[in-house]
């Protein structure tokens, strides 16, 4: 694995993920870059702990129980308004024709498949925190 650099102090990140070991290994990854990680093991509790509390941006995996991330990520959109836009970057097993559109069509940002990585992790931070 490439040696993660970069040092996202401060940013606090939501890992919505059903699956225990991605949970760990994102979190980890994020940790080592100097974020603060809140875990939502599905799409009902991401957005329920999106209202309670302040995101810089949220990773969503597009397959879970009880609300999977498209509809979770919809769900954000319609009560975000006008002045107010947290970058959602899908995570997904899934990588076919398609896939990343219909990520973007349900208002997620951008799209990254499994198996995650550091490096993969870190040009999406780069991307969407960086001043």
């Amino acid at each position: 694995m490439k040696k993660i650099t970069a040092s996202f102090a401060g940013k606090t990140l939501l890992v919505a993920d059903d699956y225990v070991v991605n949970q760990e290994l994102t979190k980890e990854m994020l940790e080592m870059m100097d974020c603060e990680v809140d875990i939502a093991e599905d799409g009902k509790e991401a957005f329920d702990m999106y209202n309670e509390n302040s995101y810089d941006l949220i990773f969503m995996d597009v397959q879970m129980p009880e609300m999977d991330g498209y509809e979770t990520t919809r769900k954000i959109r319609d009560i975000e308004g006008k002045d107010k836009h947290i970058p959602i970057v899908a995570i997904t097993a899934n990588a076919l024709t398609g896939d990343k559109e219909k990520c973007i069509e349900s208002g997620m940002d951008d799209y990254i498949s499994k198996p995650i990585k550091g490096e993969i992790l870190e040009e999406m931070l780069t991307r969407y925190l960086s001043s």
